[in-house]
């Protein structure tokens, strides 16, 4: 198995988390998804031929996937606030689900599967050309994402404080777009704060947390299952997810 990553750079990163390429071998592989507090678009090939795109909705719920032998995939995994401005569309409507899309959007189907730095600058040239053409974004929500994805975000009424954005419109905002308020979302993003203590065998929570009983709730509503069963049982999507720089 391989799995690599490759960061954004410029006024990209406020949209995109990363770029990442996986590849299985032989045999089929079974792998579980986490929430994170990100969507994916993902481009699928069997062996060196190009089989489908799809586009996550945000995950709340862990979700098994199995994958064919030779499978690669090329992806690329978003910060919500690329939902509407690079999408232009809300993803509600495919909460804990995906969604297939046709071969040509962003070109994608050009792609090579052994490409992927290839992969990476057109997709990064597209849509650095394209927010050139978007309308003002709102800095209220450029701010509001800047510190959800921080170490240490804060609550639902400190958020609204530091945008000057009340929070029952960026409830509002985040139920139309996402399918779910804010205080979701932060409770998803402080989950995935802590897999990167789990995968050490730290069952203690070392930030976001107030009590042992708190985390425990958390981590067994967004992952099935406690820290330490977590840990015994992490497959390879888990660690993917818990040893990577954060945020």
């Amino acid at each position: 198995m391989r799995y690599r990553e490759i960061k954004p750079s410029g006024f990209l990163t406020n949209f995109i988390k990363c770029f990442w390429e996986y590849g299985n071998s032989e045999a089929e592989t079974v792998h579980t998804i986490l929430p994170d507090g990100y969507f994916d678009l993902i481009a699928e090939y069997r062996g060196t031929t190009f089989v489908g795109l799809r586009l996550t909705g945000v995950w709340t719920k862990p979700a098994n996937v199995t994958l064919p032998a030779e499978t690669t995939m090329l992806a690329i995994r978003f910060k919500l606030l690329a939902a509407e401005y690079l999408f232009q569309h809300e993803i509600k409507s495919i909460l804990d689900e995906t969604k297939q899309l046709p071969p040509d959007f962003w070109n994608v189907s050009h792609y090579q599967s052994h490409a992927f730095e290839n992969f990476v600058a057109g997709i990064s040239t597209q849509l650095t050309n394209s927010i050139k053409h978007l309308g003002e974004i709102d800095s209220r929500k450029l701010k509001l994402f800047e510190l959800i994805y921080s170490d240490t975000p804060g609550s639902v009424k400190e958020l609204s404080e530091n945008v000057y954005w009340s929070s029952r419109q960026i409830n509002r905002y985040f139920n139309q777009q996402f399918g779910f308020p804010l205080k979701e979302f932060l409770k998803i993003v402080r989950c995935k704060s802590s897999y990167n203590d789990i995968s050490k065998g730290n069952f203690f929570p070392q930030k976001g947390y107030f009590d042992q009983a708190h985390f425990i709730k958390d981590v067994r509503k967004y992952t099935g299952t406690t820290p330490r069963k977590l840990y015994q049982n992490k497959n390879d999507r888990f660690l993917q997810l818990s040893t990577r720089k954060q945020g």
